[in-house]
């Protein structure tokens, strides 16, 4: 995997600081955005007294020192607006509008069709192998079919589950490729709303410029592989996201009804002086793979183009449930430690689901009997059929998942390129 990474990363672009951490491994990175001055003194402090939690700055798809290949396609550094989620007109937040698709529309073979709910695969029975796939349009309500030799679910983890458990045949009775029945088992997702805050009066005369769009990381520090980490109440581990930052005008907003909040010329000028400094720590924990957290096909309950839904039985379990009690004391002891003030932890409660990053329900394996996919993401019963997604995984490790899918579809892709050169597919 690890070329296919590098791959990735050249492409999109990374800004971030290689570790040498072989639970985070390092990548090819522009230079790291800056950490404010409360974040370099909670990082000194904390690693001096916790040399094993690593306090980086966050890896992120922002532009720092665009390459030839990245300016080319219209994009530019990072403009520090933090307006990411309304879309980057700069094209300093890498997503598929500001790279991906152009670089597609440039090789003059792409088509994109808007409107189209692909509902399931097309199998053919006597050749043994998809056809293409059948779409509802939208728009129209009609059904209509594109056919291809070769087919990626790429739809994210659930909806390729559900395209693959409504497309059903006589040789696929219980949804495609699922002669294991793992399909829709051993759903994963990270478990969060837990960590600490805390306050850092210290430097109340200091302030930052520019909208940072990431904040810092720390890498996962349990159970890895060594005595020291190892813990006896949970397995696995969890890692840290936060940042520091000073509260803004509208500091005091969400106060009770009835609270003094002042007007006039006083209020006036106090909206002008920033809040105080508050730092935290929100963790990012792994969720095991329980076979029996699992979705179903539900045929009875239909939504509103008349497809069936599917239902989710999926639930925390004792393991995660004890890492949640260490990612809170933790996250308290890092921030007494480096002299925070008002260290308050906290555990807001977390469902699956609340960290979109749903993971599972079509795992790769060596073994048909016991997994969807083989090792090339290809579907053990199906090879012309490829599922890249977070569908594929097999763990949830505690990092964001997005590259790794991108590094899977990117190998996935050179695999099917190369095997039909071959002929196999």
């Amino acid at each position: 995997m690890a070329p296919w990474y590098d791959h990735v990363e050249r492409f999109i672009g990374v800004s971030g600081q290689a570790e040498g951490l072989p639970q985070l491994p390092d990548g090819v990175y522009q230079p790291p955005m800056e950490m404010n001055c409360v974040e370099k003194a909670f990082k000194s402090r904390s690693e001096s007294q916790f040399p094993d939690r690593r306090i980086t700055m966050g890896r992120t798809a922002h532009l720092t020192d665009p390459t030839e290949e990245q300016l080319s396609l219209g994009r530019t550094k990072c403009q520090y607006r933090n307006m990411c989620i309304r879309g980057c007109p700069f094209g300093g937040y890498y997503s598929s509008n500001s790279g991906g698709l152009i670089a597609a529309e440039r090789t003059g073979n792409l088509v994109i069709r808007s409107n189209s709910i692909v509902t399931e695969l097309i199998y053919d029975e006597k050749a043994g192998r998809a056809t293409g796939v059948r779409i509802l349009d939208a728009t129209t309500r009609k059904d209509e079919e594109f056919y291809a030799d070769v087919v990626f679910l790429c739809a994210s983890a659930l909806n390729s589950t559900w395209v693959m458990m409504n497309s059903t045949s006589s040789r696929f009775p219980n949804g495609f490729g699922n002669g294991s029945d793992q399909l829709g088992r051993n759903v994963m997702d990270h478990h969060l709303g837990v960590g600490a805050s805390g306050e850092a009066p210290e430097f109340a005369e200091m302030y930052y410029s520019g909208r940072r769009p990431n904040g810092i990381y720390v890498p996962r520090f349990r159970n890895l592989g060594d005595a020291a980490t190892k813990r006896s109440d949970y397995l696995r581990g969890f890692g840290y996201q936060g940042g520091a930052s000073r509260s803004g005008w509208d500091r005091d907003l969400g106060a009770k009804a009835g609270a003094q909040r002042g007007f006039g010329a006083g209020r006036k000028a106090a909206l002008t002086q920033p809040g105080p400094w508050t730092m935290g720590l929100g963790g990012f924990g792994e969720i095991l793979p329980y076979e029996d957290n699992r979705v179903t096909l539900n045929r009875d309950v239909k939504d509103e183009f008349g497809q069936p839904t599917l239902t989710m039985d999926v639930t925390m379990r004792e393991n995660e449930l004890a890492m949640r009690k260490d990612m809170q004391s933790a996250a308290v002891e890092m921030l007494e430690a480096a002299g925070f003030k008002n260290v308050r932890g906290y555990d807001g409660g977390f469902a699956p689901g609340l960290g979109i990053h749903e993971m599972g329900t079509a795992r790769m394996g060596r073994d048909p009997k016991t997994s969807v996919l083989n090792a090339h993401n290809q579907v053990h019963e199906c090879k012309n059929v490829y599922v890249t997604d977070g569908a594929a995984m097999t763990s949830a490790s505690c990092v964001n998942p997005s590259l790794t899918y991108m590094a899977l579809t990117a190998r996935a892709v050179d695999h099917a390129v190369k095997a039909r050169k071959r002929g196999d597919l």
